[in-house]
């Protein structure tokens, strides 16, 4: 990383945005990341914003042990800049020289001359003392604090240690250009290290990410980003050629693109109902050298004669909205965004997909139910509940690759992967099939 102070007060502007602002983090990076010429530098940035969204409690308390009065208001872009400054301390470990004194100067191209000294003070202290340790679910909001202990008891802490952490970087080779056994030696001449997981085809895992620009083949659509658990859902939804298959929510287009590595010949209908996300879907089809394989639609999934014509589908993937409790570690700013209110609105959008989509599958056909979600709300009772409302619906086990199988009234519900098994994502599982 080249460093300096522009892309340290760069950072701090836009964790002032989303701390205090309520402004998005991906938004945020997507807008300012490109003004950095230097690739190193964004990766500072990135790094630096990650990291303290994953513990900003940690820092707050070094700032309430360390500040006799309270940050006010005005005060919260030096809050945001001294995040930074924490976060380079630990846990990224940059150069203590380097953190401070580029800190220290980003105060000034942040309109913070005058506090430059609180800065250096403040740091050279973190820098002595170490920042100090805070709880891992100081920052959860505390109504999700208490959903997550009560839907995992014995598991709650482990997920909260997981949401702290930096995850490791997920790549799926693409079958069509070569197998993934076939790609590693691509990956050991450019002195990447990986490892693979056996119960994952396409998967390599990076413990160290590297830049998408040094991935062998990654320009050509040889290999893409994308996570271990949502790979699974490909294992979850084995397709015949020619099949017709509805991805029902499918931005950015990480599952359509894999079944389609795995079957060119599927006849995909890709649906997203904003219309700015589906060329997210476009471009990810176009860069694996697919974008000819599927057709893309801009609708609500629910109103079905926006997009169907009226021939049942042999497979749906519903890939719901939902709470995204299962991959803060990659979006840590959802526990700043999501509100306990939420979860009855997204509980009745997942229930009307799954009505309106069951209607276009054909009989013998499925419908996998996917979430990003670690809530049973949201996944075994919602999947329970579609049960007893519908007669021809019925859910076929999966197995141990999928995670644990959970229960709602003693009856199998899907399957659950928790954040961080197996260098995973959170994620859930549900094959429902329609009866002939």
């Amino acid at each position: 990383m080249s460093g300096g102070a522009a892309p340290r007060a760069l950072a701090a502007r836009i964790l002032d945005a989303v701390l205090h602002q309520g402004r998005s983090l991906k938004a945020e990076l997507g807008a300012h990341l490109p003004t950095l010429p230097d690739p190193r530098d964004r990766a500072l940035v990135e790094s630096i914003c990650f990291a303290v969204l994953r513990q900003p409690a940690r820092y707050q308390a070094a700032l309430d042990a360390w500040i006799p009065r309270p940050l006010g208001k005005r005060d919260q872009p030096l809050r945001a800049l001294l995040f930074v400054g924490f976060a380079q301390l630990d846990p990224l470990g940059l150069s203590a020289h380097a953190a401070v004194a580029e800190t220290v100067e980003a105060a000034r191209l942040v309109g913070r001359r005058h506090q430059a000294g609180l800065v250096n003070a403040l740091l050279r202290r973190a820098q002595r003392e170490g920042v100090p340790v805070a709880e891992m679910q100081a920052h959860w909001p505390r109504w999700l604090r208490e959903r997550i202990a009560a839907d995992w008891p014995e598991d709650a802490e482990a997920i909260f240690h997981a949401g702290a952490v930096t995850p490791p970087m997920w790549l799926r080779v693409n079958r069509r250009v070569q197998s993934r056994d076939a790609y590693l030696p691509r990956l050991e001449a450019a002195g990447i290290a990986h490892a693979v997981d056996p119960t994952l085809p396409d998967a390599v895992r990076l413990d160290v990410p590297v830049a998408v620009s040094v991935l062998p083949g990654f320009a050509d659509g040889a290999v893409s980003i994308q996570d271990a658990s949502a790979q699974r859902v490909a294992d979850a939804l084995p397709l015949r050629p020619g099949a017709r298959v509805v991805d029902a929510c499918a931005a950015p287009g990480g599952k359509a693109a894999h079944l389609l590595e795995r079957e060119p010949g599927l006849q995909l209908v890709a649906l997203d109902i904003d219309a700015t996300r589906l060329e997210r879907v476009r471009d990810s089809l176009r860069r694996v050298g697919l974008a000819n394989h599927a057709r893309l639609v801009a609708a609500d999934a629910t109103r079905l004669a926006a997009w169907w014509d009226g021939e049942p589908v042999d497979a749906v993937l519903l890939d719901a909205p939902c709470s995204a409790t299962g991959i803060v570690r990659r979006q840590p700013d959802v526990l700043l965004h999501r509100r306990a209110s939420d979860l009855g609105t997204l509980a009745a959008v997942q229930a009307q997909l799954l009505d309106a989509l069951w209607t276009a599958v054909a009989p013998g056909g499925v419908l996998l139910y996917a979430t990003c979600s670690i809530l049973r709300a949201e996944n075994a009772d919602q999947v329970a509940a579609f049960l007893a409302r519908t007669p021809d619906a019925v859910l076929e086990p999966l197995d141990e690759r999928f995670g644990r199988a959970v229960q709602v009234d003693g009856r199998y519900a899907g399957h659950q992967r928790l954040p961080g098994e197996d260098g995973g994502d959170g994620f859930f599982y549900a094959r429902l099939r329609k009866g002939g």
